[in-house]
């Protein structure tokens, strides 16, 4: 049962009409309005814990593995911009998706994602009223599969808002290194410079654990993973939302993180909610 694998006691997003689920959306909404990532530490049960790592376990020999250089909008070099423009600095990325048509509707993941007050819990702390679930057949909910070197460089999420899931943790490294709400408002090339060259002021170091759940704001805040040491993978998984229905992914980003794409990303190229460079 879905109930089993959520530390419900703790964390009771199945009773929104009770005075403790008040008190636990007001402190995520805080949270998120200071710089927007909340986490809720301990949000699985060891059940649950141990049930997701055995389910990513099964089906990681699927995920994507891609090695290339990326900016952190994930475009072209633009040769008219000057070299030291944030557009025009490119990183290297070695990282693996588990695309989200590898879980199975019966599979603990999903049971997790579909549980009674998830989305509604996840909603009621990003105080959203145009809040739907990502539409991509290959990216609604994924798993992130790391090993040691991997690491995932600065970049903007398409998605407004992402909630992930520590599942599994590497012996050592893997922080979670992000500049809270950097482009709120606009672009701000200038502050994403200073992120990317290392003397920004604005950066936070985030180390989650096994059974943890985030709430980010990743189109707002430039972010990113840092290398893994040791033999053990490091999975996280992602649950996405957008502020419009039916969005998926573009077609070229969708190939870079999931090695295919499907006609329904040709179909929907282009429908965005925002002008932002993706």
């Amino acid at each position: 049962m879905a109930a089993e694998l959520i530390n419900l006691t703790e964390y009771p997003i199945h009773e929104p009409d009770g005075a403790a689920y008040t008190g636990l959306v007001e402190r995520v909404r805080a949270e998120l309005a200071d710089d927007g990532c909340a986490v809720l530490k301990g949000f699985l049960s060891a059940q649950g814990i141990s049930a997701l790592t055995h389910e990513a376990d099964a089906v990681a020999a699927n995920g994507h593995r891609s090695f290339s250089r990326t900016n952190a909008y994930f475009t072209k070099d633009d040769p008219d911009l000057p070299s030291e423009h944030p557009k025009r600095q490119f990183f290297e990325r070695s990282n693996a998706f588990i695309p989200a048509d590898n879980f199975k509707r019966e599979g603990p993941l999903r049971r997790v994602h579909d549980f009674p007050g998830f989305d509604g819990f996840i909603q009621s702390c990003l105080q959203e009223e145009k809040f739907y679930r990502y539409a991509d057949p290959l990216a609604d909910v994924i798993i992130n599969s790391a090993e040691e070197g991997n690491g995932f460089p600065w970049h903007f999420d398409t998605n407004n808002f992402t909630v992930t899931l520590a599942i599994q943790n590497a012996e050592s490294g893997g922080a979670f290194e992000y500049a809270p709400n950097i482009r709120a408002g606009g672009e701000h090339f200038d502050e994403v410079a200073r992120v990317l060259n290392g003397t920004s002021d604005k950066v936070r170091v985030l180390v989650l654990e096994p059974g943890d759940l985030q709430l980010f704001r990743g189109r707002y805040s430039l972010h990113r993973v840092a290398p893994l040491k040791g033999p053990r993978r490091r999975y996280v998984a992602i649950f996405s939302y957008v502020e419009e229905p039916g969005m998926v992914g573009a077609p070229e980003r969708t190939k870079q993180l999931y090695g295919r794409v499907l006609p329904i990303h040709y179909e929907r190229a282009g429908q965005r909610a925002d002008a932002y460079i993706d």
